[in-house]
């Protein structure tokens, strides 16, 4: 008997533990409140766009004066005060993942960032930017599951792992899509490495996926869309919007990098002695791009793309091609910005120039396909593309098309852009925030020896 109790308290003290519920509490706590940030972002993102929206019915003019205003002011904020909100979001948590000097961390994911990063999106969206909320939701999840690495006593997981799953808690409450947070945690995250932050992920997918639920209800990113392919004739439009996205999504995400690095001539010595002004410059010709295409490419793309998977509107031939454009002036203009949702976008417009060329009654069926191509070629995850795509659409009867056609994308895609696109985006982030640390080191340093003196 004395054994047999002296063996149930080995069991039942870690059970009783107050510092690991403690832990428990503390990890549920931070992933609530990313997921409460990321749902009030996706409030204060429609209501953004349904302003601009107003404002250009007033007066579609008035975005020659406001895109540029607002590119200009985002980007100057951005540059002056939050360096590390520019961008995606996406590369910086992944490059904070890479690293293990806290200092550069900080750099990249703060809760100061974190707010910042809402707010300036929040800007660029209320500005007609073609900009998306998924990808800086992931910066935010990821600074604000980092909060807890700071922990000197009672760690509850390592920085690495508490990135990640901050990062899959982003997207999970971003698109109220929870398996496809934990692909994203796994296939995008966790690219080079192995996955290790398997309970620390669930936790904060799961509690952010409820914070979701319990404030928007259950709700579908894009509706209930019932379409449905049948074999073996769907092969074909699988393999042509497989090949044409992951196609065009290779060659989106080189420009992308290309562009990353510097534009050449006049206009790269432009955009880098004169940033702000060319950030106005990418705003007008943001303008122009809405007023040419009667509004169709401002903003996310997300009402564009749900009326025509009901069938209620449908795409213009000339949606595809104006919707990258204005997303590439979005991203040349360094204002805080995700590609993440237009990407969507850009794809079903690839869907809905894809359907002329098949019958009637696919048209539906090619806007999804396109989505889930596109998507699956400019980033390179196959399985987050169609696991994405599948829970915004709620209909799982598309899984084998759309795993099929996110397994010919990512092979088109490799063969056009061998570097994923945003970890080839999370090099640079980390350089910069490397040398900036290392010049406040320096200052410090040179500070410390002239008062020594």
């Amino acid at each position: 008997m004395r054994q047999f109790a002296r063996g149930g308290r080995r069991y039942a003290l870690p059970w009783l533990s107050v510092g690991r519920w403690g832990k428990r509490i503390l990890l549920v706590g931070a992933a609530l409140l990313a997921g409460l940030i990321a749902i009030l972002f996706a409030i204060g993102a429609d209501l953004a766009i349904d302003a601009h929206q107003h404002l250009m019915n007033v007066s579609p003019w008035l975005s020659l004066l406001i895109a540029p205003a607002g590119f200009a002011a985002m980007a100057w904020i951005a540059r002056r005060f939050f360096p590390g909100t520019q961008g995606s979001g996406i590369p910086q948590a992944i490059a904070a993942s890479m690293t293990d000097d806290r200092r550069i961390r900080h750099k990249l994911l703060s809760f100061r960032i974190a707010i910042a990063k809402v707010v300036l999106t929040l800007g660029g969206l209320l500005s007609g930017g073609s900009i998306g909320r998924e990808g800086p939701s992931v910066q935010i999840g990821a600074s604000v599951m980092h909060m807890l690495a700071g922990r000197k006593k009672a760690r509850i997981a390592s920085s690495r792992d508490l990135i990640v799953a901050g990062s899959g808690a982003g997207i999970a409450a971003a698109f109220n899509t929870p398996l496809g947070g934990i692909m994203f945690a796994i296939e995008e995250m966790c690219r080079h490495r192995p996955f290790h932050a398997n309970s620390t992920t669930l936790i904060a997918v799961i509690f952010a996926g409820l914070m979701s639920l319990g404030v928007l209800g259950n709700y579908t990113y894009f509706g209930r869309t019932p379409a449905a392919l049948t074999w073996p004739a769907g092969i074909w439009p699988v393999l042509m919007c497989g090949a044409a996205g992951g196609v065009l999504g290779g060659l989106f995400s080189r420009l992308l990098i290309a562009s990353s690095r510097g534009l050449p001539g006049t206009i790269g010595e432009f955009s880098r002695s004169r940033p702000i002004a060319f950030a106005a410059a990418c705003g007008l010709g943001t303008a122009i791009i809405g007023l040419m295409s009667g509004g169709v490419t401002y903003g996310t793309g997300y009402a564009e793309s749900k009326a025509a998977l009901e069938g209620s509107a449908t795409l213009p031939f000339y949606f595809l091609i104006a919707k990258m454009a204005a997303i590439w002036l979005a991203f040349l203009s360094r204002i805080p910005a995700g590609i993440f949702a237009p990407a969507l976008a850009v794809g079903a417009g690839l869907g809905a120039d894809l359907a002329i060329l098949l019958p009637e009654e696919h048209s539906a069926v090619i806007l999804v396909l396109g989505m889930v191509a596109f998507l699956a070629g400019m980033t390179q995850t196959p399985i987050t593309s169609f696991v994405i795509v599948m829970e915004m659409t709620a209909n799982h009867e598309m899984l084998l098309p759309l795993m099929a056609t996110a397994v010919v994308s990512h092979a088109f895609s490799k063969s056009v852009a061998p570097i994923p696109l945003y970890h080839a985006l999370s090099y640079p982030a980390l350089r910069q925030a490397t040398a900036q640390v290392q010049r406040e080191s320096a200052m410090l340093s040179a500070g410390s020896r002239s008062s020594v003196k």
